[in-house]
């Protein structure tokens, strides 16, 4: 797919306008996404599973903003949720209920209650204890819950960071999938429970096809054997967590060889597939554009300071991620140095880059962080009295505010202070 935020003429465009502009008219540190890129991630998702029942149930913590949620959901694209808020942030950008998957591990009674009355397509379930009160909580509604168990198949799958791996026994995701059939069995019997399917997933930012090959020949063995036992499923939902490149010598999950393993084994078994890409539709899609404030030479070390930083996009500290930073306007002469990048927040583990070659910026110059649509807005932080950034989307040749940047009344909203009215 094409570069969403290409350089002409030595300026990052967006769309038809530059980064520049976009800094200049909604100020930094500023997200920027591109709603076509996005849709251009889901056709080629669909188009490579394109052999089977597919519903792509995109998983809304990887971005909640309501404007790419509602352009997602005008592709058919449905949501995988965690909670009460990504339910009402999928509604209220138009997903239907029936198209909205609820995985996580610690629902609430309430959380359950409020989905049940959406009419939500699935629950997966994490625990036996989960499974009873939904149980008990369907039969106080008097709405059937649809449910599917996600199975833990103990596969330890080969990601960046031990923090995204969600496949394996020791992990607190899932049932183990030996357990699986004599709960189907006892789900089967029960007047409050619909069982409609079975689901997996296994971690996160996954380039290579094999994990998955290995987690749906697991699946598929408690399939048959349901099937066996007249238990018969609608679909399988095969999670996400699907690879994309963050740096020039990274690659991306091959879809078409997933699809290759998967299509045919389910439309023999005549079942649905359900799909939960986040970081693989919007990651590249999206852009964080900071301004350098100061440069700083200490301990033998040159410092970029910028407007943004962990509050901002977490990634970096949190999981020692990789984000490539481009200049968004070249600067061809600059000298190239080895420098940290990092913000204004009080904490030593404030970076965007550390130890990078890059040519050297001048204070006011703007950086735009790549690869940051997913995992980005979605985990900013106000911490240190921190205002979040706002956020823009880009179609083609309109531009649109999606989020207000937070003023300091956000920021103190909801609290009391005692003995005031």
């Amino acid at each position: 797919m094409r570069d969403p935020f290409p350089r002409v003429d030595g300026l990052l465009r967006a769309g038809s306008t530059t980064l520049e502009e976009l800094a200049d008219r909604y100020g930094s540190p500023l997200y920027v996404y591109d709603a076509d890129h996005v849709r251009g991630r889901l056709e080629e998702i669909e188009s490579a599973f394109a052999g089977v029942d597919l519903l792509v149930a995109y998983s809304v913590k990887a971005n909640g903003s309501l404007g790419l949620l509602n352009r997602i959901g005008a592709t058919g694209a449905g949501a995988d949720i965690v909670s009460a808020g990504e339910l009402h942030r999928a509604l209220a950008a138009g997903i239907p209920g029936g198209r909205i998957v609820f995985a996580g591990v610690g629902k609430t009674t309430a959380e359950m209650e409020d989905a049940l009355r959406a009419g939500i397509y699935a629950f997966n379930v994490e625990s036996e204890p989960e499974l009873w009160r939904l149980a008990g909580v369907a039969e106080g509604l008097g709405i059937p819950a649809p449910v599917a168990l996600r199975v833990n198949p103990d596969i330890l799958s080969p990601t960046p960071h031990e923090y995204t791996r969600t496949g394996h026994a020791a992990s607190k995701f899932g049932i183990p999938i030996e357990r699986a059939p004599a709960l189907y069995a006892q789900m089967a019997g029960n007047p409050h429970l619909d069982v409609r399917g079975i689901d997996v997933h296994i971690g996160s930012q996954i380039v290579d096809p094999d994990p998955y090959r290995a987690a749906l020949t697991e699946v598929l063995r408690v399939v048959d054997q349901l099937a066996e036992q007249g238990i018969p499923l609608e679909f399988v939902d095969l999670g996400g967590g699907y690879g994309v490149a963050y740096g020039a010598d990274e690659r991306r999950l091959a879809l078409d060889e997933l699809a290759a393993a998967v299509v045919p084994a389910l439309r023999e078994r005549n079942l649905r597939l359900i799909l939960e890409p986040g970081r693989f539709v919007v990651g590249q899609a999206g852009v964080l554009v900071t301004r350098v404030l100061y440069l700083k030479e200490s301990g033998g070390k040159t410092f970029v300071i910028t407007d943004g930083g962990m509050t901002e996009l977490l990634r970096p500290s949190h999981y020692g991620g990789y984000h490539r930073i481009d200049p968004v306007r070249d600067r061809p002469d600059a000298e190239v140095r080895t420098v940290d990048v990092v913000g204004p927040i009080c904490e030593s583990g404030d970076f965007l880059a550390q130890d990078r070659a890059l040519p050297l910026p001048e204070p006011g110059d703007l950086l735009a962080v790549r690869t940051s649509g997913a995992y980005g807005f979605t985990m900013a932080l106000n911490y240190n009295g921190r205002l979040r950034p706002p956020e823009v989307m880009v179609e083609g040749d309109q531009v649109h505010l999606i989020r207000h940047r937070e003023n300091l009344d956000d920021l103190v909203r909801g609290e009391v202070i005692p003995g005031t009215s």
